[in-house]
Order: C-alpha cells, then structure tokens, then sequence
C-alpha cells in the first residue's frame, strides 16, 4: 500500500504545494509592511444645523442638546442660549441699525432741542417759585 506509485505522486504534489505556500510567505515577511489607509469618522451627537428657532421658553427646555446651542424667537427679538447641563440663558436682540452722517446730524438736533425744552421748563418753574415767593414774602404777618 505505500509502495503505490499513485499515493507516492499524490504525496509528492502536496509536499510541493506546501513548500510553495511557506516560500510565498517568506517572501511576504522579507518585503516592508506597508500601512494600510484607515479612516475613522465617529458621531457623537445629532447632526442637526447649528442655528434652532423656538417659540417659547418651554420650548426650549424640551429640546435635548449636546453642546451650548443657541435658539432664535421667530421674530428674532430673543435668544435663548442652552448649554449641556440644560440651563438656559435668555437675551433680549435689539437689531443695530447703521446710521450715515444726516441720520447723526438729525439725531444731534433732536437731542439739542429736547435740552432746550428741558431749560425752558427749568427757567418757567423757577420764575413760578420766585412769583410764589415773593407774594408770600409781601404779606403781613400782623392782622
């Protein structure tokens, strides 16, 4: 039975194969690794856009929130800022307006006007107590 010459054959052929295996390995191991590309992308929270519009308080405390996020009023006229630990902090938006030179000017005079009302209300209200004054100081005491 181990003298077939078939058996032999077949022995040999898997001998040789094996032999073939460890040769491509050993030439594997003699090259230089080369790195392998990884890329990772990890996503620890929502990805939801980074401006939200609430309409009340309330609102907002019901939203979950995984880093300080800002809420907007509809009317943009209140902000509301939630950080993670779920405080919330509210602001009031008053929209700034850019003024050219005319709009400074007219402003300027409207406050110079508004001082001079201020002085001539001044000047007639101490000319009312001076008048008040002086009548009171006229009258006899000795009746």
């Amino acid at each position: 039975m181990f003298n077939n010459p078939y058996l032999q054959q077949q022995n040999m052929d898997r001998i040789n194969d094996q032999i073939k295996q460890l040769e491509s390995i050993r030439n594997q191991m003699q090259q230089p690794m080369q790195p392998t590309n990884l890329t990772q992308n990890f996503q620890l929270a929502p990805n939801k856009e980074m401006m939200r519009f609430a309409n009340s308080l309330e609102d907002v405390q019901k939203e979950a929130v995984y880093v300080n996020t800002p809420f907007f009023s509809k009317d943009m006229s209140i902000l509301w800022v939630k950080n993670i630990s779920g405080d919330t902090k509210t602001y009031e938006l008053k929209e700034i307006i850019k003024k050219d030179e005319k709009d400074l000017q007219i402003e300027f005079l409207q406050a110079q006007i508004e001082d001079l009302k201020k002085g001539m209300k001044e000047n007639a209200k101490s000319n009312d107590d001076n008048v008040n004054e002086s009548v009171e100081s006229k009258e006899s005491t000795d009746v």
